[in-house]
């Protein structure tokens, strides 16, 4: 019998909090670098150096329509393994080369590989967890996951101003073989014998006809997808919004780590509010304020003249404040039914909704010139839509119960 409730152990939320936050460190602390890889892989549109965070999303949605499957099959840890293997050949690939399309596929290997630990944490949570206790552990180990980004930008930084830009990647990949070596030593495997599924190259077909049969879950998939791709703007046109927009170059690293922290906080609070409202309705709230706050801008700002800084991260810090509630939830909201394929069900949760968001991201993203005006139009088209969603959905609950 799977320990559904059990009390989180420290280490364990840790541990899982780690296997993500590889993937945030892989992304973040590369920022500050973008203009120093492009000049050495001599790209010529700087707008192109956003691809090198884009495009890790690619791998990593991608990856997770794999590992989901085998892990369901072959169990956690095994699949795990496979990850951070090929996160360590594709980081060498990184630091080896002097061509940029080299470089893009690179990312994307190291997307893919690190699309492993990040579904497994999530899959290991839900063979141990479920319903709104299930949302309070994911929200724990998100605010950690999001709380990397504090961090990661200034440890970057140093790395570029003391040695060179490979060496965020020789960092990545230390702090990468440490989390495998600790999983390896202190993670059981969390899938029982009996839940395993044997391998079959249908498995894949079959896992995604049963997904599909929960319209829920698709629902709050692809709201994950728009939220994800309009935050996803932000993420890979920070560096050029401050350094150049703003000509904040040395204070870049603080100015995201102060908004990160504002999402941290918010996944704190959920964590601690979510058993007693409920994860739909804090989300669907937290929805609501998303929408308001990007077309509050939209409406202050349509000239596309940007606003002071002080007043850019005071819109920024209420934005992502609402985001942290929705991450952790619309992803629990999602795996909810799906304990019984929990392993394919996260992969492909996982991968619809980076699939979606890449194209978003990099659609978007290429408008961010000399305004940021654009990230939120998108924070706006892509919060209606969600919220639309949300209603449709609530709609259907409240016909149940009736």
């Amino acid at each position: 019998m799977q320990e559904k409730q059990a009390k989180p152990e420290f280490e364990f939320i840790a541990l899982m909090a780690s296997l993500m936050s590889s993937v945030a460190l892989t992304i973040d602390a590369l920022l500050p670098a973008l203009p120093e890889i492009g000049s050495y892989l001599q790209v010529v549109n700087t707008n192109d150096n956003q691809l090198l965070i884009t495009m890790i999303f690619l791998g990593l949605g991608f990856g997770q329509l794999v590992f989901g499957p085998l892990s369901d099959s072959f169990g956690r840890k095994p699949v795990v393994y496979v990850g951070f293997m090929l996160f360590i050949i594709a980081s060498i690939i990184c630091v080896t080369t002097q061509s940029f399309e080299v470089m893009i596929v690179g990312r994307v290997l190291q997307g893919v590989g690190l699309s492993s630990p990040r579904t497994m944490a999530i899959t290991i949570i839900r063979d141990r967890y479920s319903g709104d206790y299930m949302a309070k552990i994911v929200s724990i180990v998100v605010m950690v996951f999001i709380l990397v980004p504090v961090v990661a930008p200034a440890m970057g930084q140093f790395l570029l101003n003391f040695y060179h830009w490979k060496a965020i990647f020789y960092m990545n990949l230390m702090i990468g073989i440490v989390v495998m070596v600790w999983f390896a030593r202190r993670q059981p495997e969390t899938l029982k014998i009996e839940n395993k599924i044997p391998f079959k190259w249908r498995l894949f077909i079959d896992g995604t006809k049963e997904f599909l049969k929960y319209k829920r879950a698709l629902a709050y998939t692809i709201v994950s997808g728009f939220i994800t791709g309009s935050f996803m703007v932000y993420i890979s046109t920070s560096q050029q919004i401050f350094e150049q927009q703003y000509d904040m170059a040395e204070l870049f690293p603080y100015i995201f780590a102060s908004l990160a922290i504002s999402i941290g906080l918010a996944t704190f609070l959920n964590s601690q509010l979510v058993v007693k409202f409920g994860m739909f309705k804090i989300a669907y709230t937290a929805m609501i304020a998303f929408v308001g706050i990007s077309l509050l801008y939209v409406s202050l700002f349509w000239s596309g003249k940007n606003p002071s800084v002080e007043v850019l991260i005071a819109f920024c810090s209420i934005q992502f404040f609402s985001i942290g509630f929705l991450f952790g939830n619309l992803r629990a909201l999602a795996m909810q039914p799906l304990g019984h394929i929990a392993g394919i069900g996260a992969a492909i949760n996982g991968f619809l909704s980076t699939v979606m968001a890449v194209p978003i991201a990099n659609y978007v993203g290429s408008f961010v010139h000399d305004s940021v005006l654009p990230l939120f139009i998108g924070f706006s088209i892509f919060g209606i839509l969600s919220l639309l969603i949300f209603l449709a959905v609530r709609r259907k609950m409240l016909l149940l119960k009736a």
